[in-house]
């Protein structure tokens, strides 16, 4: 890939997404594209990138960004992330709460929300609580998957084993099954493609938990003080927002109490 292809490249991942994509970074978008260009039997950078241009459907630039974004994730991935959801849930509930509503931002292949059902769902048995989780992601393809929300016996193996049996159906013979979401949890879950960069979001909350963890380190300072900003407009008073253990969102926290590490209340 010639650098000018790849200037090309990264100038329109950060218009379409806001993503930063570094000098460093070559080597990863020519292997993350490459896939689709064989699908499309294009041999060149320079003329696949001519028929992103070209097609105005804009379906092939979500194409790209699908392949480029980066979807690490997995059940339970920040357990102190969940016994303060745990926490502070059970807390409101015995105070009589009876609506609750939450946002994965950043959701990926689903693991997220469903580990925040899993664990809402234990907390309100029978109780007459409404809970809700907003999970979005600007890769179609991955909301494509958790809407699936089928995951197999690797992926699932952070699940203690009484929750596996409680909240999943275990599908498949011979050694090739897997574990599908059950109806509790799909239930509490609405996934949509959203994109973190486009200002203001198309949410009007007020909602009581934000989760957006390592996500905004792929933003430049300015988007993610923007973000930031949505994130404090949407949270109700004393609501929270929670971010990864390697994200910090010192300086731009205006309105936010840092109580925990990684975890911030909205005053």
């Amino acid at each position: 890939m010639k650098t000018a292809t790849f200037e090309q490249i990264r100038k329109m991942v950060y218009d379409r997404s806001g993503i930063c994509l570094g000098d460093n970074k070559l080597a990863l978008v020519r292997a993350r594209i490459a896939k689709r260009m064989r699908a499309l039997k294009i041999t060149d950078y320079s003329r696949y990138l001519e028929y992103i241009v070209s097609d105005e459907s804009g379906v092939e630039i979500q194409q790209m960004l699908d392949a480029i974004s980066t979807n690490v994730t997995s059940f339970y991935r920040e357990p102190a992330h969940f016994d303060f959801l745990d926490q502070v849930v059970t807390r409101w509930v015995e105070k009589g709460a009876r609506q609750l509503r939450f946002w994965s931002a950043a959701s990926s292949t689903g693991e997220e929300p469903y580990t925040m059902s899993i664990e809402l769902a234990e907390i309100i048995e029978d109780r007459p609580v409404d809970v809700k989780i907003l999970a979005t992601d600007i890769s179609t393809k991955v909301i494509r998957q958790s809407l699936h929300g089928c995951y197999s016996v690797d992926k699932i193996a952070p699940v203690p084993e009484n929750l596996r049996r409680k909240y999943f159906v275990r599908q498949g013979t011979n050694g090739n099954s897997d574990y599908a979401v059950g109806e509790r949890l799909r239930q509490m879950v609405i996934f949509r493609q959203f994109n973190l960069s486009s200002f203001p979001y198309p949410i009007q909350g007020p909602l009581d938990m934000i989760f957006c963890s390592n996500v905004m380190i792929y933003f430049d300072r300015q988007i993610r003080g923007k973000m930031v900003n949505e994130f404090y407009r949407v949270l109700r008073p004393e609501g929270y927002l929670i971010v990864g253990h390697a994200e910090s969102i010192t300086g731009m926290a205006k309105g936010f109490k840092c109580i925990k590490p990684s975890i911030y209340l909205k005053e």
